[in-house]
C-alpha cells in the first residue's frame, strides 16, 4: 500500500496545480479508476491490471 501512495504522490499530487479540493478529488478518482486500475500492470497480480483480475473473478463466479 505504501508503494501505491508513493506512486500517487509522485505521478499526480506533486505535479498537480489544484485550485480547489474538488479538482484534487476528481484527479485522484480518475488516476485510480482509469490509470491505476485499468492500465497499470501489477506484478502481484501476475502482470494483469486490477480491472482484469476483477473481470476474471466475476466471470468465474457467474460460471459456478
Amino acid at each position: 500500500m505504501d508503494t501505491f501512495f508513493k506512486t500517487l504522490k509522485v505521478e499526480l499530487i506533486y505535479e498537480g496545480d489544484f485550485k480547489i479540493i474538488e479538482q484534487a478529488k476528481t484527479a485522484i478518482f480518475e488516476y485510480i479508476e482509469i490509470g491505476y486500475n485499468r492500465k497499470r500492470l501489477h506484478t502481484f497480480l501476475g502482470y494483469k491490471t486490477p480491472y482484469e483480475v476483477g473481470q476474471e473473478f466475476y466471470q468465474f463466479k457467474n460460471m459456478a
